[in-house]
C-alpha cells in the first residue's frame, strides 16, 4: 500500500483497506512490522526527494518558477487557474501545467482552451503526484525557459503534503464553502505552504464562512505566508495574486 495513505497498491496479506467487513480489530499490534513499515517510509520519501532535487536542477537552470497547487476536491484550483492563464498569457509571460488527477483529462482539457501546453498525469488509485511523476512529465511538457510552471495535484490536502516535487512555491487553497476550520483540521498542508488562496470568495454571503477566523487560524501556523482572498469568478482579489505570480516569476 502507499507508505502515507494506503493507496495505489493492496496490501499483499489481501486484506480489504477499505475496512468495510463490519467487525472490530485486533489491536495487539506488531511493533517489529511497525518499526518495518516505517523504514519503507522513510526509504520512500528518501528516493523521492533524489527526484525532487533533478526537477529542482532542471527548473533553476531554465530559469523555469514551480508552483505546486494543493487543495481538497472542488475548492476551485482548475477555475483559478484557467483564469490565471488566461491573464498571464494575455500578458506575454510562458507558462505551462501538469495536471494530476485519479482519472480523466477533464482538467488537461479545460486547461489547454487557454492556449497553456498542457501534460496530464493519472494516478490511478494513488492520491497524490510524486517527483517521479513530474519528472517523467517534463520529459512530454518541455516547458519552455523562463516560463511559470503550475502543477495542479490530486485533490487531497493530505498526502500531497509529504511530497516535495521539487517546487519553489507550494499553494493551499481553501474555499469559502469548505467551511472555516480546514486549518486546524489540516495543519501541516497550511504549515508547510508558502502562499494560501481562499477562493470562491463570492459565496461568502451564502455560506457559514468566518473570514476573520480563517486568517487567525491560517496566521497562528503559518505567519510568513502571504494569503489571497479572490474569486476566480468575478475577478475579485485577483490583481493582487497576479501581481504576486509576477513577482516570483522575477526570483
Amino acid at each position: 500500500m502507499c507508505s502515507t495513505c494506503g493507496c495505489g497498491k493492496p496490501d499483499p496479506a489481501g486484506h480489504d483497506q477499505s475496512h468495510q467487513h463490519g467487525r472490530g480489530h485486533d489491536h495487539d499490534h506488531d511493533h517489529a512490522a511497525a518499526a518495518g513499515v516505517l523504514r519503507v517510509e522513510t526509504a520512500l520519501l528518501a528516493e523521492n526527494e533524489k527526484f525532487a532535487a533533478y526537477n529542482r536542477g532542471f527548473f533553476d537552470a531554465r530559469r523555469i518558477r514551480c508552483f505546486n497547487l494543493i487543495s481538497a476536491p472542488g475548492s476551485g484550483k482548475t477555475t483559478l487557474l484557467e483564469r490565471t492563464l488566461e491573464a498571464l498569457l494575455g500578458a506575454g509571460v510562458r507558462c505551462a501545467v501538469i495536471e494530476g488527477d485519479q482519472t480523466t483529462d477533464n482538467d488537461a482539457r479545460r486547461i489547454a482552451r487557454t492556449g497553456a501546453p498542457v501534460h496530464q498525469i493519472q494516478t490511478g488509485r494513488a492520491c497524490h503526484l510524486d517527483a517521479h511523476q513530474v519528472g517523467h512529465a517534463l520529459e512530454h511538457l518541455a516547458p519552455e525557459e523562463d516560463a511559470l510552471l503550475f502543477v495542479e495535484n490530486v485533490g487531497n490536502l493530505i498526502c500531497p503534503t509529504e511530497f516535495n516535487l521539487g517546487e519553489h512555491e507550494r499553494v493551499v487553497m481553501l474555499s469559502v464553502t469548505e467551511g472555516t476550520d480546514k486549518p486546524a483540521k489540516y495543519p501541516l498542508a497550511f504549515r508547510t505552504a508558502t502562499a494560501v488562496v481562499i477562493g470562491k470568495t463570492d459565496l461568502q454571503p451564502h455560506v457559514d464562512f468566518d473570514a476573520a477566523e480563517a486568517l487567525r487560524l491560517i496566521r497562528g501556523l503559518n505567519p510568513g505566508a502571504p494569503v489571497f482572498q479572490l474569486s476566480a469568478k468575478t475577478g475579485q482579489g485577483m490583481d493582487e495574486w497576479l501581481g504576486w505570480l509576477r513577482e516570483e516569476r522575477k526570483r
